[in-house]
């Protein structure tokens, strides 16, 4: 974090970033270059900045029982009916100006963005220097367990303040698309979702007990998997395999309408515009193939 630019910031805009939810909002006031896990290296000549006309967004504090979960909110400002949901599920990163982003772009669309802090109990990981940091302090510490309930939270707020529970999607980028896979295997509630180069296999522990592979035979809702074929973390072998097990899950109708769209010359992380893997071609087919998904689920 460069502590140095955020003083900067406090002395001209008179407002004092202190914390990691305070952080988010101002960046999403004062405008680009801030709210970004620096270990991300970001790069901002390419970053998309979606306005707030036509929308309300900022940050939530939602609560069950002894349970606060953070999220960023997003909603068009127009529509009285119960609106569409989304649920969007970050990087490694966390809620950064990037996933706020893209909460306002499906708030432009007419859809309840919603986007958890799933890290909250484990720490902030853009306080954090390298990669190998925030998987063992914050990844490692985030039990699948405990972010289905996260979901199940983000929803059960989401029915009482102007969503649809009869229309829910949810999206997610590397680790938040490997989290869209384990939900729609899980929650009932969710008719379709779109994965952005989520990992499918791995090891397993206490926290992390299965992976997308080992839950194709349980899907509840289909799957649209965005992956690169230049993704050196995840390969296109492990897609196969995710296929295969699709393929075996006989008689799931979710699992027999997941598909796959494979990008060749993309990279991991091509739809992050704030980062150097961003491919601007993929990126934008990616996104309206999510979009045409959602709608094709009837979400």
């Amino acid at each position: 974090m460069d502590f140095d630019h955020i003083r900067d910031v406090e002395a001209l805009s008179g407002v004092t970033l202190r914390t990691r939810r305070e952080f988010l909002r101002n960046s999403s006031v004062i405008g680009i270059g801030l709210g970004f896990a620096s270990v991300a290296q970001p790069t901002f000549a390419q970053v998309i900045q979606t306005d707030f006309t036509g929308i309300k967004a900022g940050e939530e504090t939602i609560k069950d029982g002894d349970i606060e979960l953070f999220a960023y909110v997003a909603r068009p400002t127009s529509n009285a009916d119960k609106l569409p949901i989304v649920i969007i599920a970050s990087e490694i990163f966390g809620v950064h100006e990037h996933i706020a982003d893209v909460a306002r772009r499906f708030a432009k669309l007419g859809y309840l963005a919603i986007a958890p802090e799933f890290f909250t109990r484990a720490g902030d990981p853009t306080a954090l220097g390298t990669m190998a940091e925030i998987m063992t302090q914050i990844v490692a510490k985030t039990p699948d367990k405990q972010v289905m309930g996260d979901i199940d939270i983000a929803l059960k707020w989401a029915g009482t303040h102007g969503g649809d529970l009869g229309r829910v999607g949810i999206t997610g980028f590397c680790w938040g698309g490997r989290i869209t896979w384990l939900a729609c295997a899980n929650i009932p509630q969710i008719r379709a979702g779109v994965a952005w180069y989520g990992r499918l296999v791995g090891e397993k522990s206490d926290n992390f007990p299965v992976h997308p592979v080992d839950l194709a035979a349980q899907m509840k809702a289909p799957v649209l998997g965005l992956y690169g074929g230049k993704d050196t973390g995840i390969s296109l072998e492990t897609v196969e395999q995710m296929k295969a097990a699709l393929a075996a899950a006989k008689g799931n109708k979710a699992a027999a309408a997941s598909k796959f769209e494979i990008y060749p010359d993309a990279p991991h992380a091509f739809h992050a515009d704030y980062r150097a893997t961003y491919q601007p071609g993929p990126a934008k087919d990616g996104w309206a193939k999510c979009v045409e998904w959602f709608k094709q689920n009837g979400i």
